[in-house]
């Protein structure tokens, strides 16, 4: 199937950076024609799009991968594309080709950051409106930026800076098997 989607896309004129092993690396720019290519061509029918995620390598340029995860019924394949860019670029959407890219875009956008240009509705999909930064990326803390609490005082929902109380880190050397050997010895009698 490789050698078929190759083929399509000289055939086309779309300039791609790297195919095989069923991974597709296509340039940015060319995106939106090679998955329409592949989509609308009888010999290569992609016409689902399963996933759409981002990735995160921070100590590469560019930082982010865009990976879309495409199967052809037709022919039993699945296809994985593959953009990189970079944090300040925007990736065209294809919510005119897969209209179920909508709901990943957004997600991809609220977890990473990445813009999708021509996206009808970029808008948080998983966090808080308010909330600030991008979780999925690398350099976001694992403990986040703030918490929120119910007070019972107040009575309402708080949101305040993270505090990690660590009062109940006391660990012991002992082990906590310590009675294990008593109660094995007991029961060998």
């Amino acid at each position: 199937m490789m050698d078929v989607v190759r083929t399509v896309l000289q055939e086309a004129n779309i300039k791609y950076l790297s195919c095989g092993a069923g991974v597709l690396h296509v340039d940015g720019a060319a995106l939106f024609e090679a998955l329409q290519l592949l989509r609308d061509h009888p010999q290569t029918d992609f016409t689902q799009m399963m996933d759409l995620c981002g990735v995160d390598y921070p100590s590469r340029r560019p930082r982010f991968d865009v990976v879309y995860q495409l199967l052809s019924l037709r022919f039993n394949t699945r296809l994985t594309v593959v953009v990189s860019v970079e944090e300040e670029i925007a990736v065209p959407s294809i919510t005119k080709l897969y209209p179920c890219a909508a709901w990943f875009e957004r997600e991809c956008y609220d977890m990473f950051g990445l813009v999708f240009e021509g996206h009808e509705d970029l808008r948080r999909i998983l966090t808080d409106y308010d909330f600030e930064g991008f979780p999925l990326r690398r350099d976001f803390p694992l403990s986040g930026f703030t918490q929120v609490r119910y007070d019972d005082l107040t009575r309402q929902v708080i949101k305040e800076p993270v505090s990690l109380d660590q009062d109940y880190r006391a660990f012991e050397a002992q082990s906590p098997w310590r009675g294990v050997a008593a109660v094995q010895k007991r029961g060998a009698s």
